[in-house]
């Protein structure tokens, strides 16, 4: 029975042959049949558990695609469109079907309804619907593509699909980062060490190197030593910037009783040399 989830996931009403292949360059790699990362969590719940690599954006390696995957994992949380989610994982995360050797293109009305909902909402937040998801490049629905839901297919937003408080961001991290930064008890800079999940919150340990910490109001010694960060609720929600692939998070957040609880977690997507002159800002501020 699951083997059969994808292709009813895939199958339009109207009668329909095979794509021509997808119109993305897929690189030199041969595609190949991958698990679906659990650090890939724009895609949990989709309705399949195996992705494609190359996939239709033309990332040749997993750590590609989960790095560009995150970046649009807070529009889940706009419900901007029921279907958002089916439209954006079919082509960072294109199902693998046994039967085909290649990845499966989404439908070009699909596409469209996508775009209609989330592009409005894209664009007061100063962004424009990308050229790569322009919909005249996807097929017409005569084609095997992946449709839209059916007016009574469509599931209302599940508690898995929202993006964590935290984690979500459609602005400039660098000026979040510093006008938010005197409300905060804490601040800082680091790495991912472990990640467990304890009664449904997430408990990260950070792996913090010199002069990291910019802000650590009424830390105890043990903390200091080694920090022991929360998100709460965070089993129940997706944040990318935590289970992505590893490099340099900021992070601000408050004490909330014995724990230090983050409010506040983005990916450094810039250089060593704009994160110095970051440091530097910090430091002069005045809270």
């Amino acid at each position: 029975m699951a083997a059969l989830l994808p292709l009813a996931l895939l199958l339009p009403s109207c009668a329909w042959a095979l794509a021509a292949p997808f119109p993305f360059p897929a690189g030199s790699r041969r595609s190949s049949c991958k698990p679906i990362p659990r650090g890939m969590a724009l895609c949990h719940g989709v309705g399949y558990t195996e992705m494609r690599l190359p996939n239709l954006l033309g990332h040749d390696s997993m750590k590609e695609a989960l790095q560009q995957a995150s970046s649009w994992a807070p529009l889940l949380s706009k419900n901007c469109h029921g279907d958002t989610k089916k439209f954006l994982c079919s082509l960072f995360a294109p199902v693998c079907l046994s039967e085909l050797g290649e990845p499966v293109s989404p439908c070009r009305v699909l596409c469209e309804e996508v775009r209609d909902g989330c592009a409005p909402v894209m664009a007061a937040f100063g962004f424009p619907w990308p050229d790569m998801f322009n919909c005249s490049r996807f097929p017409q629905g005569d084609e095997l593509c992946v449709p839209p839901a059916g007016p009574g297919d469509r599931p209302s937003l599940l508690k898995e699909d929202a993006v964590c408080s935290a984690c979500v961001s459609f602005g400039q991290n660098e000026k979040e980062f510093l006008e938010n930064f005197c409300s905060q008890d804490f601040a800082l800079r680091m790495s991912i060490k472990a990640l467990s999940y304890v009664d449904g919150d997430l408990k990260v340990i950070p792996e913090l190197k010199s002069r990291t910490l910019y802000k650590q109001k009424g830390w105890s010694e043990e903390e200091l030593r080694q920090p022991v960060l929360w998100l709460t609720d965070g089993e129940a929600c997706a944040c990318e910037e935590l289970h992505g692939p590893g490099g340099v998070l900021l992070a601000m957040g408050h004490r909330v009783a014995d724990r230090l609880v983050l409010s506040w977690v983005r990916r450094w997507q810039r250089g060593d040399k704009e994160l110095k002159r970051l440091s530097r800002a910090v430091r002069k501020l005045q809270c």
